[in-house]
């Protein structure tokens, strides 16, 4: 298999990876490179200017700082960064939660059941808090600068999370966003970060959620669902917007932003990515 990094329609740079598929990708917000899930563990990539008949391009290539302590670990669901880039959090299928100094790796937190199976990850804008959810019991929310559990997020009735994201709302307060399905369908679950307790709880479609993401500015949620399907939403309102019922043939496995929040592209199990532009809330 082979990691493939582009821009819109270009192909920038494609590095095999064997036989081991590639599954989650952490891109390192100082722009070093990037680290990689594979089925035995991590590994990380570096950038690397390539000299080709039309310029200099963008490339990757296998770093020689090897990541010892994410070496035959298993199959990892979930990476991230924090906004700064000086810490790294991993979750397991089987359920442990690592987090590290980067490019240290220096262990912050080593947590052996944090999950039955850790599904998701995110740190607050200020690095102080990280959240995860799994497959089996609450969420939790963990202080990195404790490396302590400090709270519990509450499943009501037959919920199952699955993504999990901090934003800021317009009175520039922290805010936790966290999709849900039961039976009822895909759901929105807002919570408060001081109390943890969930304030607003929406279900947004019949399907289920497959890919979630909030805008920079915070001010607009997206959705992809199983489905093929893309919706916008206000994050105030949770009222969706845009929809876009057919947006691809296959799952929706990824959804961004652009920075200034005016299109969405998002990508699908069916190799295609599409881009949508966001169109203004309609006014009663």
């Amino acid at each position: 298999m082979s990691m493939v990094v582009g821009w819109w329609n270009e192909v920038v740079a494609k590095l095999g990876t064997g036989g081991d598929l590639p599954y989650r990708i952490a891109v390192h917000p100082g722009g070093e490179g990037l680290i990689c899930s594979l089925p035995k563990g991590c590994s990380w990539f570096e950038w690397d200017a390539v000299k080709s008949n039309d310029g200099q391009k963008l490339g990757l290539k296998s770093s020689e700082n090897l990541l010892h302590q994410l070496e035959d670990v298993g199959q990892q669901l979930a990476l991230t960064f924090n906004d700064g880039g000086s810490v790294l959090a991993v979750g397991g299928e089987d359920g442990k939660l690592r987090v590290f100094k980067w490019p240290s790796m220096e262990f912050i937190l080593d947590e052996a059941n944090a999950h039955a199976s850790v599904k998701d990850l995110d740190f607050s804008p200020d690095g102080k808090y990280l959240v995860s959810v799994g497959s089996g019991g609450p969420g939790r929310v963990w202080n990195v600068d404790s490396s302590t559990s400090i709270a519990s997020l509450t499943k009501e009735n037959d919920e199952v999370f699955g993504f999990c994201r901090f934003s800021q709302t317009s009175d520039k307060n922290l805010v936790l966003y966290v999709t849900a399905m039961s039976g009822q369908g895909g759901s929105i679950v807002k919570w408060n970060t001081t109390s943890w307790k969930r304030t607003t709880s929406k279900r947004i479609v019949r399907d289920a959620i497959s890919a979630f993401s909030v805008s920079t500015d915070g001010k607009l949620l997206a959705v992809g669902t199983i489905q093929g399907a893309v919706l916008i939403l206000n994050s105030t309102s949770m009222r969706v917007q845009n929809i876009v019922r057919k947006a691809h043939l296959g799952l929706v496995t990824a959804l961004a932003f652009s920075q200034d929040s005016r299109s969405l592209v998002s990508a699908s199990l069916d190799s295609s990515v599409r881009v949508t532009i966001v169109k203004d809330e309609e006014k009663n």
